[in-house]
C-alpha cells in the first residue's frame, strides 16, 4: 500500500488516496502504521475518498482504531495533498467529513501548499450536542472533578468534543494524567478531548493536548479553536487568538458575527512510502463505506 506521512504543527497522520489504494480494514489499519515502534508511527490514520457532496471526503482514524469526525491539522494536510499530487488545480477547496464539509483555502508557494485556513464552521455549544453531561443548557467554566482535582471547564463541539481548562503553568501541568481521566469522565458520553491552556494575552496562549483516542499530541486543530472559542466566553481572549502548541503554531479567529470559527497553520510532507499490509486483520465488524459520502 502506497502512504504518505504529513504532519501539521507536529500532529501527524498516515494519509493513503483512497482513489487508487483500496482499503478495507481502517481501524486495524490505524492500530498498525500508527505504532510508533513496529509501525510507521502517527497520531491516527486519515483516507482521502471522493466524494459526491464535496471534492474530496477525509475519513479519519486515531491511533487506537476509534473513528473520529474531524481533525483541523489533518483536514489542513488533506488540502495540501490533493493539491501537490495534482488531483486539485484550485486553491479553493470543499472536503466533506463525519462532521460536515469544510472549506479551505490553500496558499501556494513555489507551485507547493505551505499554509491551508479552514473554515471550521460554527462551534457547538449546547450541552447535549457537544455531548456532556450538564444541568445547564452550556458548560461555561463550570466545575468538574477530575483525577481528585477541582477544574473549571468549558465544553465545546468543532465536529468532536473538547473540554478546555485554563491552567496557570501549563509546562509543567500533568496532562498524562489528567487529560487520560478527562477523556473517560462519566460527563462525557463519547470521551472527550481536552485542552490545556495558559493565556499569557488577550490574543496569545500556550496548549497542551490530549486527544480522545491517542493520548497527548504536538497540536490538535478542532482542539485550538476549541480553546479560542472558550476564550473568548471565559472573558479571556479576543476574537482573534495566536496559540503555541508544542509542534508549532495556529491561528484561530471566531468571526461572531457570522459564527465561523477560521484554523490557519502549516501543512507539510514528511515522506512517501509503500507498507506490506497483508498481515493488517479485519475490522470487527467489518468497514462499511458511505456511498453518499
Amino acid at each position: 500500500m502506497r502512504f504518505t506521512k504529513m504532519q501539521g504543527a507536529g500532529n501527524d497522520y498516515v494519509y493513503v488516496n483512497c482513489l487508487e489504494e483500496r482499503v478495507d480494514n481502517p481501524s486495524s489499519l490505524a492500530r498498525m502504521v500508527s505504532d510508533r515502534h513496529f509501525g510507521i508511527g502517527s497520531d491516527g490514520l486519515i483516507l482521502i475518498r471522493p466524494s459526491v457532496q464535496a471534492d474530496f471526503f477525509m475519513e479519519m482514524f486515531n491511533a487506537d482504531g476509534s473513528r473520529s469526525e474531524m481533525c483541523g491539522n489533518g483536514i489542513r494536510c488533506v488540502g495540501k495533498y490533493v493539491y501537490d499530487h495534482g488531483l486539485a488545480d484550485k486553491t479553493e477547496l470543499a472536503v466533506n467529513t463525519l462532521a460536515g464539509v469544510k472549506r479551505l483555502g490553500l496558499h501556494v508557494e513555489g507551485g507547493a501548499v505551505a499554509e491551508v485556513t479552514v473554515d471550521m464552521g460554527a462551534p457547538v455549544l449546547d450541552a447535549a450536542l457537544v455531548p456532556v453531561m450538564s444541568a445547564t443548557r452550556q458548560v461555561v467554566a463550570q466545575p468538574i472533578e477530575v483525577a481528585g482535582r477541582r477544574f473549571e471547564a468549558t465544553c465545546v463541539s468543532m465536529g468532536n468534543p473538547h473540554a478546555v481548562v485554563f491552567v496557570d503553568d501549563v509546562a509543567g501541568f500533568p496532562v498524562e494524567e489528567v487529560g487520560a481521566a478527562f477523556e473517560v469522565h462519566p460527563a462525557f458520553p463519547n470521551r472527550t478531548n481536552v485542552e490545556f491552556v495558559q493565556v499569557a494575552s488577550r490574543s496569545e496562549a500556550n496548549m497542551r493536548v490530549w486527544e480522545r483516542g491517542t493520548g497527548e499530541t504536538l497540536a490538535c486543530g478542532t482542539g485550538a479553536c476549541a480553546a479560542a472559542v472558550a476564550g473568548v466566553l471565559c472573558g479571556k481572549f479576543d476574537d482573534e487568538v495566536l496559540l503555541h502548541v508544542p509542534g508549532g503554531d495556529l491561528r484561530v479567529r471566531w468571526d461572531r458575527a457570522a459564527d465561523r470559527v477560521y484554523l490557519t497553520g502549516p501543512a507539510e510532507t514528511v515522506f512517501e512510502g509503500d507498507i506490506d499490509v497483508d498481515g493488517c486483520p479485519p475490522d470487527e465488524p467489518p468497514h462499511a463505506v458511505d456511498p453518499n459520502w
